[in-house]
Formats: structure tokens, sequence, C-alpha cells
């Protein structure tokens, strides 16, 4: 199966599956997401959803994923977005909600990926993913 979808948000978010929130109760720490991860999560499973396929992949994926980020500064429209949030921790976020939504069974399965991020005027995710055979391509 192969599949290619671009969603258009309003803005971006900018946030990461690694910022959670903790607290301590009776000695013991409690990890939580904090209302902007959750509102990330949510802006991206609901995106999401629509594009999801009937069954959940159980093969190798090969993933790609263009994050490109608003930004009113026209100067910086078509380049490389170099500052936070790193491409791994908000793909992490971005993944976790792809399995989610039933894309495939398990991030883990996700065997070859690339993620990009740049600056335009709107912001936009544009995915690529295809099920791998039994060897790397």
């Amino acid at each position: 199966m192969k599949d290619e979808f671009k969603i258009e948000l309003e803005t971006m978010p900018r946030t990461t599956s690694q910022e959670k929130g903790v607290y301590i109760r009776n000695g013991r720490p409690y990890f939580y997401e904090k209302s902007k991860v959750e509102a990330a999560r949510y802006a991206f499973t609901y995106a999401l959803k629509k594009y999801a396929p009937e069954n959940p992949s159980a093969a190798p994926i090969k993933l790609f994923v263009l994050f490109v980020f608003d930004v009113k500064d026209k100067k910086k429209w078509g380049k490389y977005k170099t500052t936070k949030p790193d491409t791994d921790n908000y793909l992490k976020l971005f993944k976790d909600c792809m399995t989610d939504c039933g894309f495939w069974l398990d991030d883990a399965q996700v065997a070859d990926e690339r993620c990009v991020k740049t600056y335009a005027e709107k912001a936009s995710i544009y995915v690529r993913w295809q099920e791998l055979g039994e060897y790397p391509q």
C-alpha cells in the first residue's frame, strides 16, 4: 500500500511529545501531557482521520513527512526551519497520532523515515507513506 496526502492547518502546533508535566504524590512522580501537547495531538489526529486506511498495516513502513510552518516574513518562505521544535521529537508526536488513527499497528514498524521542516505563508503537512517489502529498496 502507498498513499500520500496534504493536510492544511490554520497554524502549525509548535509543541512536542517531550513536553510532559510532572507532579509528586506520596513521594512518587506522575507524568501527564500538558494542555499544549493535548491540543497538538487533537489537531493532528483530527486532520489525519480522514486519510486513515480501513485496516492498519502490519508491514514495515517507509515514511516521509514535510512540516510547513506558517510565518509572515516572506524572506523565510521556502527556506528550511532550523529552530525548535526538533524533527525527532516533533515527528514522534505525529507518528503517535498516525498510530492512533490506524495507519499501522505500532509506530515501531516505521523502518525508514525522513522529516523536513520548512517555512511558507500557510501551515501544512505533506505525508507520503508506503509499506516496504521484505528487503530494503
